[in-house]
């Protein structure tokens, strides 16, 4: 019995090394879910892999395939084209913060925040309703899951897909 005891000691703790050692980083939790597939091949086709792999922290506000797929039609294809990487990027980078914010982190009321497209704003709206995050076209994304923890920051799932444009009026 010793024997089986220390075997089994030796184990557990095997697996518990392992298991903090498979933390995952931004990119590793979007790319296992199928809700963010059209998001994770944008992500590769800007290049953008490596840099939200990285140490961040990031906070990233991630669309959904719906949030893709309601866009004006050929939007997305137009966007993953080799020539549009650039744009591509922004649109990538507007929806991603060089801090770690979470939910509780952000202000009640209506604030401005820098995303990592230092040209851009976006509003961050926080309420009794939840959080919504306005872009530069003026319409909002909704927050519709929080606190997404990854070992390199935090994911926010968003509803729609955020687009820089004039500077969006918090109010």
């Amino acid at each position: 019995m010793t024997q089986f005891r220390k075997l089994a000691a030796i184990a557990a703790t095997a697996l518990t090394l392992g298991s903090a050692a498979q933390a995952a980083d931004i990119v590793e939790i979007a790319s296992g879910d199928e809700r963010f597939s059209t998001l994770v091949a944008a992500v590769s086709a800007a290049g953008l892999v490596e840099t939200l792999q990285g140490p961040g922290p990031f906070t990233v506000y991630a669309p959904v395939n719906d949030a893709f797929a309601a866009l004006p039609d050929g939007t997305v294809e137009t966007l993953l084209q080799p020539e549009n990487k650039g744009q591509l990027t922004d649109v990538l980078l507007y929806h991603v913060d060089d801090r770690k914010l979470t939910a509780e982190m952000i202000p009640t009321g209506a604030n401005y925040f820098k995303p990592v497209l230092a040209s851009e704003r976006l509003c961050i709206s926080k309420g009794a309703e939840g959080v919504s995050i306005a872009d530069g076209t003026g319409e909002s994304a909704n927050v519709i899951i929080a606190n997404i923890e990854a070992d390199n920051g935090v994911i926010h799932v968003v509803d729609k897909v955020l687009l820089p444009g004039t500077r969006p009026a918090c109010h």
